[in-house]
Parts: structure tokens; sequence; C-alpha cells
């Protein structure tokens, strides 16, 4: 099946990275948000993130205008019924993308294909919640989108094997590179990357080192170009304690376990780059750490 239309629920961080690499790659793009204010924001972030790519002349002027028109917003995610891929990128809870999902179904074309961006939640288990499992599956992105090449495609029990050469070819479009996961919890990059990054935060936690010395120590002796904590700050520390949790919970082993330092940085809101305040303070000229 041909995809042509795309629409992106969710217009932050992730959502608005999605909508500006279809645009480019000559996707028509339509974009839905709860927060209308959310949605004028992101279509400022594409097109800065478009300049910082025409001045770099890795995209011409033209391309970045044509960008631009192929994306559209609306504030009725029903709108979205009508285009050939959903891609749901609202916040890591199941129950708000299960919300989202069920709104959806009565709206939708025969052929829609629904994703989701989640990088932690069952695949199978949110496709059944809908009225077609088989054309339903993980459609995950890396963060910050336009730069990152890995696509994660995630076939959830029911996936046909339609829907995901059908996906498989939108991200060959897109110039990206796809990996192929079952449907196991937080799947390959994430089931790999967040213990690591609770393990640092662990090491932190029982004094092992500082914030400075654990980045510092992976940066140069493992040749990393982020530090953990860092990282984790990126991320978001709340993305972060999710993608664990979902872990412990569906592997049932406590090496999984969320440290209890990275709770407490939760529970304070020190989210990390979006709140100003995680592992690093970034309220001043230059990040400072916390602890």
């Amino acid at each position: 099946m041909g995809v042509e239309k795309v629409g992106v629920v969710g217009a932050g961080q992730m959502g608005n990275g999605i909508a500006h690499v279809f645009a480019l790659a000559g996707y028509e793009v339509l974009m839905t948000d709860i927060n209308h204010d959310a949605l004028a924001r992101a279509r400022a972030v594409i097109d800065k993130n478009l300049d910082r790519q025409v001045n770099r002349g890795t995209i011409t002027g033209e391309a970045k205008a044509d960008a631009l028109a192929r994306i559209s917003s609306t504030p009725k995610l029903t709108d979205l019924g009508t285009t050939d891929l959903i891609i749901e990128a609202a916040t890591e809870k199941e129950a708000v993308k299960q919300a989202i999902f069920e709104e959806l179904i009565p709206h939708l074309a025969p052929h829609t294909i629904l994703t989701s961006n989640t990088s932690s939640i069952s695949i199978t288990r949110l496709a059944a919640r809908t009225d077609r499992p088989e054309k339903f599956m993980g459609f995950h992105f890396m963060n910050p989108v336009p730069v990152m090449q890995l696509v994660e495609l995630i076939r959830g029990i029911a996936t046909d094997k339609e829907t995901f050469d059908t996906c498989l070819a939108v991200v060959n479009r897109l110039g990206k590179t796809a990996s192929s996961s079952e449907d196991f919890p937080a799947f390959i990059v994430n089931r790999i990357l967040m213990p690591m990054i609770n393990e640092a935060i662990y090491t932190l936690y029982e004094g092992v080192g500082s914030v400075h010395s654990i980045d510092t120590s992976l940066k140069l002796g493992a040749n990393h170009p982020m530090g953990p904590l860092e990282l984790a700050d990126f991320i978001g520390l709340d993305t972060c304690l999710a993608i664990m949790n979902v872990l412990h919970d569906g592997l049932a082993d406590t090496k999984y376990r969320p440290c209890p330092l990275l709770t407490k940085y939760v529970e304070a809101g020190w989210l990390g780059r979006k709140t100003q305040r995680g592992f690093y303070d970034y309220r001043g000229e230059t990040p400072v750490p916390t602890r």
C-alpha cells in the first residue's frame, strides 16, 4: 500500500521532529496536539531546524519552503482519520495512548495504518485495543529525529507482512535505516541503553563517582559522545523512569529495578533539560552538576 499523507499525534520534541522528516521526504503531514500553543511552537521549531540544514548546505532553501508547505495542523484528533499512516507520539503513558487510538478508530479509513512511537510499551497490547491489530505496529524514532538515522520497527503478534513492508518502505524513503525488533519490553535500543543509564545513576547514588567523573569516564573511557547522566537529562528523567518501570514490570528481573535516586529526581520535578534541572542545572551559562 502506498503512503502519501501522514498524521502525527503530538507536537512535542518527537512529534515535530517526525513531521519535519516526513515533510522533507515529500509526504503531506497533518499534525495535531491537545495543546493548541504546542502546534504553533512546533512549526517554529521545524522552521528553525530546517534553517539549520539550509545553513549547513544539506538542503536547499527551496526544499525548506516545500517541506513547510506540506505541513498543516489541526486541533481535532479525528481529522487525522483520512491519512494513510498515523504515528502517535504522545507522552509515554499507556492509558493516554489507548485513549488516543480509541478516539481515532471510528474515523479511520479502512486502509489506514496505526503506529506508535512508544519507546517501551507493548505493541501487541496497544494493538489489541484497536479495530485493526494487523495494521498496527511500533514506529520508534530516535531523538533528535532529524539527526538520528535509526528507526526501530516493532511488529505486534498480529501485525501482517503488508503493514511491515509498507512501514519499511516509508523508512527507506525517509533516508533512514530500520532495525526490526520483536515486541518485548523496551525493544532493542532502550533494553540496552536504559539499564546502562540506570547503573550510572546507581554509581552516583552509591558515591562511587560524582556526576562529572561518571560522565567524563564514559566519554573518554568508552568513547561515548555524551555521558550517561548528561544523556539521561537530554532524554528526560521521567521518560527514563517510565522505561525502567516497563522493563522491571515486564521482565520481572531485579536487575531492572529503577535507582531510588532517579525516582527522587522525578518526584522533585527535576526532569533534565526540559525543566532546566536534572543531574545538571541548566539555568546558567554552562551546565553545573547538581550532585
